[in-house]
């Protein structure tokens, strides 16, 4: 990737002005992942989810999983562009360094309005020489204007696999399913929706760590059921084995006993 590339699909990163005394969700999730790029506001927090639900110490380490797989498998079905919204904070393994393994050639797009994340942008911007990475500095329900400035990069007369991992959680009522909608029909046939859910029908205790969550933070989570994630692929083919506990989404072998209350789903547009 050269300079002269950066110069002319880059947009300046956002100085973020940064409140290490509040938890931040992209913090939040970073420590839970395994990162580093949080502060003891966003530790506290993370503990106090994990008291409240003991479950929350493993759900960065099994999304990070699913995301890997459902990326894996996106690439090896032959997709070659990928639109992850509501990205975080760059972590190893991300969208482009699983695809790029694969096909050198793939183009990414990430999209994130948190400053914090966007002070990190320019970590993610290390495609193979042989691909493309870029970033969108937009909200998750603006998908017009996602769209139309990810077509810089992506050809959405093709195949794109969209990422929409713990992002809808953040979006209240309806609008998680207008922003589906609105992506279902903005991507070309032979495209993948990827989707990462917290569940509302599997485990009470997420309930508590969810209302302890809307207590502390200035991003509130809403939980869904498996009834209303199932609702989400309505015209799409689910991707067998349906919508699922993430540790059971095509495992690389088998999962442990036990809830992980996130729901999974990949489904592909005919």
């Amino acid at each position: 990737m050269t300079d002269e590339w950066l110069k002319t699909t880059t947009r300046p990163v956002k100085v973020a002005q940064i409140d290490t005394t509040t938890p931040n969700v992209a913090r939040v999730w970073n420590y839970l992942v395994g990162g580093r790029d949080n502060f003891e506001a966003d530790r506290k927090a993370a503990r106090q989810l994990i008291t409240a639900a003991p479950v929350m110490s493993e759900v960065g380490r099994a999304t990070r999983a699913f995301h890997r797989r459902a990326v894996q498998f996106a690439a090896g079905a032959g997709i070659r562009q990928f639109l992850d919204i509501g990205t975080g904070m760059p972590t190893a393994g991300n969208t482009h360094d699983i695809a790029q393994d694969i096909e050198p050639e793939s183009r990414i797009v990430y999209v994130d309005n948190d400053a914090v994340v966007l002070s990190h942008a320019r970590a993610l911007l290390t495609s193979a020489k042989e691909g493309l990475t870029s970033y969108i500095d937009a909200d998750a329900r603006d998908v017009e204007s996602i769209v139309a400035t990810a077509a810089k990069t992506l050809d959405f007369s093709q195949p794109v696999a969209v990422i929409l991992i713990d992002i809808l959680n953040f979006i209240p009522g309806d609008g998680a399913s207008e922003i589906v909608r609105a992506l279902r029909d903005a991507i070309a046939p032979g495209s993948y929706l990827v989707i990462m859910q917290p569940a509302s029908d599997l485990d009470p205790a997420l309930e508590v760590a969810a209302r302890r969550w809307n207590q502390i933070a200035a991003t509130p989570i809403t939980l869904r059921s498996r009834a209303e994630v199932t609702e989400w692929a309505d015209g799409l083919e689910t991707v067998e084995p349906g919508v699922v506990q993430v540790p059971h989404w095509r495992p690389d072998e088998k999962p442990a006993t036990g809830v992980m209350p996130l729901y999974a789903l990949v489904a592909r547009k005919a």
